[in-house]
């Protein structure tokens, strides 16, 4: 709640780059309803594919993964599930589920935090519960270590702490000195330097993110997964929360570029959209569409594997066919042999030339 005290004491005006963000934004936004009149079709597998890759990046920026030939499953499915990991990304899909159906009349508010919570860590003893000890933000890297980016709010006062993040935001949307959408990144940084629950922070941060995009009227994480654009874009995620984190306690910090990075997520979210439903005039199915983008947007050589990953539900034979097209008119090649292949564009690719 340090950010919004901060906003209260003295607040002036935005900085020139998060102007710029808020003008886009704007923008975006109000061609919204003219892109989602279009294309029924094609905007219900966005939402199919969005549902997925929320559940499961939103997951595994936590460490939490699944067999890929269960996501699909998982998420839309009513399988035994068989541990763990697999509850926590059917409870994320369903709160997911919940905030896309009712998402603009959900309050923010302390009930609303724990209900996210609890849906979302499943039938673990603290779910929907505040931490019980103090708890700091740590980063784990891959070879096992680890490190405290954060020393976060102790456990005795995490309560109060969270009860009063939630009214500053009430009050100050009512205020209407700060534009909405810096109170939202602002909202989201002090959650997370709050750190309230033991576990699953980062999940409920960005569920609480879709839901005030929704009171504000940006639906775009209905079709564009805003937890996928954060897990490619976690260094700088990492960083400037890191960064901008120093001196929250005493009020002293700078949460800027912190909120910056917030609004450059939702701005991506909306190209991407706009670039999606861009090309309607095109006659390729709506899954060969979802994989040329996903080519289109990757840098380097990437594989048939990479890309099934990104979209479970597209089966790999239809990866290989639509490889297969595009090699035919020579706008990707092929690096070697056998399943473990990998793949590049050509000079000759151009997503709005490719039939």
């Amino acid at each position: 709640m340090m950010t919004l005290r901060l906003f209260f004491r003295k607040f002036e005006s935005v900085p020139a780059a998060t102007s710029w963000y808020l003008a886009d934004l704007g923008e975006a936004r109000g061609k919204q309803e003219l892109f989602t009149r279009q294309s029924p079709q094609r905007l219900k597998v966005l939402r199919e594919h969005a549902l997925i890759e929320s559940a499961v990046s939103s997951n595994r920026i936590e460490g939490v993964e699944v067999d890929q030939s269960r996501i699909a499953t998982i998420v839309f499915g009513e399988p035994l599930l068989r541990d763990r990991d697999e509850e926590e990304i059917r409870g994320y899909r369903q709160a997911l589920t919940w905030i896309h159906e009712q998402g603009a009349k959900i309050p923010v508010s302390e009930e609303t935090v724990l209900q996210l919570h609890r849906m979302t860590r499943g039938e673990i003893w603290d779910a929907g519960k505040y931490k019980e000890k103090d708890g700091d933000i740590i980063e784990r890297f891959p070879d096992g270590r680890s490190r405290v980016r954060f020393k976060t709010v102790p456990a005795k006062d995490t309560p109060s702490c969270t009860k009063d993040l939630v009214e500053l935001y009430d009050n100050a949307i009512k205020d209407r000195k700060v534009p909405p959408l810096v109170l939202l990144a602002a909202f989201n940084l002090d959650f997370l330097c709050i750190h309230p629950f033991r576990d699953g922070n980062g999940r409920v941060s960005r569920l609480l993110l879709l839901m005030q995009c929704y009171h504000l009227g940006f639906e775009v994480g209905r079709y564009i997964s805003l937890e996928r654009l954060i897990e490619q874009n976690k260094e700088r995620y990492y960083e400037t929360l890191e960064q901008r984190s120093q001196g929250w306690h005493e009020g002293k910090h700078d949460p800027w570029p912190y909120i910056n990075y917030i609004l450059s997520i939702i701005k991506m979210a909306y190209r991407e959209f706009e670039q999606r439903l861009g090309q309607l005039q095109s006659p390729k199915g709506e899954k060969t569409s979802l994989i040329l983008h996903a080519i289109d947007s990757t840098l380097g050589p990437f594989s048939v594997a990479e890309l099934q990953n990104r979209y479970p539900n597209v089966s790999v034979d239809m990866i290989r066919r639509v490889l297969k097209n595009l090699r035919a008119k020579d706008q990707v090649e092929c690096l070697g042999r056998g399943q473990n292949a990998r793949w590049q564009k050509t000079a000759k690719w151009q997503l709005g030339n490719v039939e």
